[in-house]
């Protein structure tokens, strides 16, 4: 792969990021209960996490050539902890939110799918390490999005009696 074929992946991942970061802050503004809001406000604050990586791995790779994916030891994501059962309550009883929650998982999914892509491409394995690391963490992410979205259809078939027993 060129050098500039991974700067073009590297900018498009950023933007990806950057994108996601302003989807979940503007969840956040319009969500009417704080831990609702502090949920989406923890996502967009993991987004700029990946931002802040993928800037630095630019700058490197630009420079050097090279990609360093030393920063990947700390994985981890913090937003499963402020998810709590009350959250995914307010999330379920509110449109907005609900509906955020699905717009959320389709932008992972296409998160997932970049890095993954990426990480099959490559030779390198430092660039291969970053970009499975992202696509991992990007995968937890849609996990718990996915669990609420489950939880959330549920609610609506067991509240619209769409149950034929």
């Amino acid at each position: 792969m060129t050098k500039n074929r991974s700067l073009d992946i590297l900018k498009s991942a950023i933007l990806l990021e950057k994108r996601g970061q302003a989807f979940y802050q503007t969840a956040a503004s319009q969500s009417t209960h704080a831990d609702v809001k502090e949920f989406f406000e923890t996502m967009a604050a993991e987004e700029v996490e990946h931002v802040k990586i993928l800037s630095d791995q630019f700058k490197a790779f630009k420079q050097t050539g090279q990609f360093n994916a030393s920063d990947t030891s700390k994985m981890g994501t913090i937003a499963q902890n402020v998810l709590t059962p009350e959250v995914k309550a307010r999330i379920a009883a509110a449109d907005f939110e609900a509906a955020a929650i699905s717009a959320a998982m389709l932008m992972e999914e296409r998160a997932i799918a970049l890095y993954t892509g990426r990480a099959d491409e490559s030779e390198d394995p430092e660039e291969k390490k970053l970009y499975q690391w992202l696509a991992d963490w990007e995968k937890e992410h849609l996990a718990f999005l996915a669990a609420i979205d489950a939880e959330l259809k549920e609610r609506i078939w067991n509240d619209s009696g769409f149950w034929p027993f």
